[in-house]
């Protein structure tokens, strides 16, 4: 379905495939990078990414929150088409079409992934879909009662939920104190050193900057100006900001940089409960699901031998669009129906205007909480959008006003009109919502624990 044969004429053989490193951040807000206009969270190296590749500006996620926005990305479609409306944790992902980590494996990539899955069902792991490598889970501290006294009682309070284990703080090999995102870098580094004679897909997905970020040490939360509120997001941003250093810096060393597709992302809009931020948009994690910023979010290409450096993308695109475009980098054929389109020629220029025309947002799980259901349709400067289905439209121009304040339906009834019609349309076209799964079918921890990387033989599958 996709060819790709100008770009892949530049390599001469399969060992000279492009590398790809997919990083997918955990709540990441639109305005919570500095090339996103965040000055108080310092983020050198996503600025060097952005200045060596492409910035979108206009980039979505179809289906929020996690789950179904991981689920969306790694098979290429709206994950309505396989009857997942929300949260839904435990509907599996279809086995009827390669996964992005299969395509990948059968067009020749090791494969390989480190950090958050929450994906299908409980035994649809990352090694059953496809991974060849999958980082192991380091063992998490468990804090002294002297510790827990000396935090605040906002602290003890998230910390008392999970028996007192951290988050992001782990034990090493040394027996000492560690820090997850750090330890994720590290593994990335060792992936690509191991790989390096041979075409990669790295897919990175940091529990990072999930909430909540209390144990940021104060080393991270220094190298900010966020106000205290803040600051501990701040810090988990930076900590990432510095893996995609050790990323850039590892590439450079290997020369592989300009052979490496990077692809930087979230999976939805920021965590308003530790002061993420959509700027210039509203909306978020927890009370701003209605709004833009819970769908849209950051998004930078960069492959220095065929993307332009320092180019800003405004059409409209979305995380489904990544498979399509790792397909079309690889060469290869896809033999299913994908619902995103390969971006290069739009980031290079080739052509122009958006990927996509319209888009669509259907989350509707009656099972799912009833602040993360939304209807939409984005269309040139409009945003069309209603919470349920039986509620009537409202209709937002985000160009005049981003934060969405003024409902213009009854002043444009015909917009109002001709976007309802198509997303009906569109809807008629989805699979019927699946039931809800039962408990023993929910997401688990899928791997081993321990230190490194587990492989296919270490794979234990229960029922």
């Amino acid at each position: 379905m996709f060819s790709f044969g100008c770009l892949f004429s530049f390599f001469a053989n399969a060992a000279d495939k492009p590398n790809v490193v997919l990083v997918f951040i955990d709540d990441l807000g639109y305005g919570d990078t500095h090339p996103y206009g965040a000055h108080d969270i310092p983020t050198p190296h996503l600025d060097r990414l952005a200045k060596e590749g492409v910035k979108t500006t206009a980039n979505y996620v179809m289906n929020p929150p996690c789950c179904p926005s991981r689920c969306a990305l790694y098979v290429g479609q709206y994950a309505q088409r396989f009857g997942k409306y929300g949260m839904s944790r435990g509907v599996p992902i279809p086995e009827d079409r390669p996964t992005l980590a299969q395509f990948m494996k059968k067009s020749g990539y090791v494969t390989g992934q480190i950090g958050k899955w929450d994906i299908g069902s409980k035994v649809q792991t990352p090694l059953s879909t496809g991974f060849d490598e999958v980082g192991l889970i380091p063992p998490k501290k468990v804090y002294k009662t002297e510790e827990i006294s000396a935090m605040p009682k906002i602290v003890q309070k998230r910390l008392k939920k999970k028996d007192y284990k951290g988050k992001y703080v782990y034990i090493d090999e040394k027996n000492a104190d560690g820090w997850l995102t750090d330890y994720d870098g590290d593994l990335m580094v060792n992936f690509i050193n191991r790989h390096k004679e041979r075409p990669f897909f790295l897919y990175w997905s940091p529990e990072a900057v999930h909430s909540f970020n209390d144990e940021a040490p104060e080393r991270l939360r220094a190298r900010t100006t966020a106000k205290p509120e803040r600051k501990a997001l701040a810090a988990a941003i930076v900590s990432v900001d510095d893996q995609i250093g050790k990323l850039i810096k590892t590439l450079n060393d290997l020369k592989l940089r300009k052979n490496t597709l990077v692809i930087f992302s979230s999976d939805n809009g920021p965590n308003l409960t530790e002061y993420g931020s959509a700027s210039p948009y509203r909306g978020g994690k927890g009370s701003g699901t209605q709004q833009e910023g819970w769908v849209r979010v950051p998004a930078i290409y960069s492959m220095p031998s065929v993307l332009p450096q320092g180019k800003v993308y405004d059409g409209f695109c979305n995380t489904l669009d990544i498979y399509a475009t790792m397909a079309a980098l690889t060469g290869e054929v896809v033999d299913f129906p994908l619902d995103g389109v390969d971006l290069f020629p739009y980031l290079k220029g080739d052509q122009e205007g958006s990927a996509h025309d319209i888009l669509f947002w259907m989350n509707s799980d009656p099972n799912d909480s009833e602040h993360r259901h939304v209807i939409a349709v984005r269309w040139q400067q409009w945003r069309l959008y209603k919470h349920e289905a039986e509620d009537p439209w409202q209709l937002f121009d985000l160009e005049k006003d981003p934060q969405e304040l003024n409902d213009l339906a009854k002043q444009y009834p015909e917009i109002v009109q001709q976007l309802a019609s198509k997303h009906l349309e569109w809807s008629k076209t989805l699979a019927p919502i699946a039931g809800k799964p039962s408990k023993k079918h929910h997401n688990v921890p899928h791997l081993l624990k321990g230190y490194g990387w587990a492989t296919a033989k270490d794979l234990v599958r229960k029922s």
